[in-house]
């Protein structure tokens, strides 16, 4: 698979200044077909994202340095370790293409951390995608993708960066016709709820589903997406009850087409047909719940692309 912007299409610009987005990542649906001998899970999803999430910027510098800041960056570990996923990508990627990790990385954290829209791993894939950039190299999509996967399940959709249907354990990506224009509110109840307990608690597989058939528009993306489930949505409404809350105040919303859970949660999602009326809900439930985190977006109909950073952008 091509990653857009394709790497080998810029020289570098060590001087230079690049950045890009990690945009949010939506399940729009998630069906758990089966536990492994390996402990994992083989999963069937439709992945989306949303014009919501994280900035990644890379500048030149003497050594390797990585900063956090941002809103929601007190949640996420701060330093230099291979723990933190940034870190792990933008080292494996020096080492596959014979660079010295020359660069200052500064990630603008927005979302929230283990909230099942894919944060994390969208910031790894941005690294992936702006330090290819910034180096000027060329990389083989099969060795982008082996990164990728070595750095979590949902690092290899979030590299493709465009709607797609995943299966296995996440390796299996196969990008789907764009998806009509629809907007979403995206919430999150204010804690973190993490991947393995949501899936320890999971109760087995649900039923078989109809085929997949392009919708037209947001009501007709809802009504195939309504055919379809969350199947860890009865897991973390288990451990964290205040899911189920979230849900009921997105649905109870007049104009929400479909509300559904990301991922693990504990962030839910709202599909509304305008944006208009996305931020007015969003507006109503940050004023009910103030101490819920609630963005108003659209379905993005593009991948990230890499652009120069700061005034640079606009000479």
């Amino acid at each position: 698979m091509d990653y857009p912007p394709a790497p080998g299409a810029y020289p570098a610009h060590p001087a230079q200044a690049y950045e890009t987005d990690a945009p949010a990542k939506l399940n729009l649906y998630l069906h758990v077909l089966g536990r492994r001998f390996d402990g994992y899970h083989d999963l069937e999803s439709l992945v989306a994202f949303v014009d919501v999430g994280d900035t990644l910027h890379a500048a030149p510098a003497e050594g390797f340095h990585f900063h956090v800041q941002g809103p929601m960056a007190p949640a996420l570990d701060c330093g230099e370790s291979d723990d933190n996923l940034c870190v792990r990508a933008a080292r494996a990627l020096a080492e596959l293409v014979g660079r010295p990790l020359d660069v200052a990385l500064t990630l603008t954290k927005r979302l929230p951390v283990a909230s099942g829209i894919g944060g994390g791993s969208s910031d790894a894939a941005a690294t992936l995608r702006l330090l290819s950039r910034y180096w000027g190299v060329e990389v083989a999509a099969e060795d982008l993708d082996r990164i990728a996967l070595s750095l979590g399940a949902d690092v290899p959709v979030c590299l493709a960066g465009v709607a797609a249907e995943i299966r296995g354990i996440g390796e299996e990506v196969r990008p789907v016709a764009p998806l009509p224009p629809a907007a979403v509110v995206l919430v999150n109840p204010g804690f973190a709820l993490p991947t393995a307990r949501v899936f320890r608690a999971w109760r087995g597989p649900g039923p078989a589903i109809p085929a997949w058939t392009p919708p037209p528009h947001a009501a007709g993306l809802a009504a195939q997406l309504m055919q379809r489930r969350n199947d860890l949505t009865e897991a973390a409404v288990d451990l964290e009850p205040a899911v189920a809350e979230v849900l009921d105040v997105l649905a109870a919303r007049p104009d929400c087409l479909l509300a559904r859970m990301s991922g693990s949660g504990a962030t839910c999602f709202g599909l509304f047909e305008t944006a208009e009326v996305a931020e007015a809900a969003a507006q109503v439930m940050q004023a009910t719940h103030p101490t819920w985190w609630v963005r108003a977006g659209a379905l993005s109909q593009a991948a990230p692309m890499v652009r120069l950073a700061g005034a640079e952008a606009a000479a």
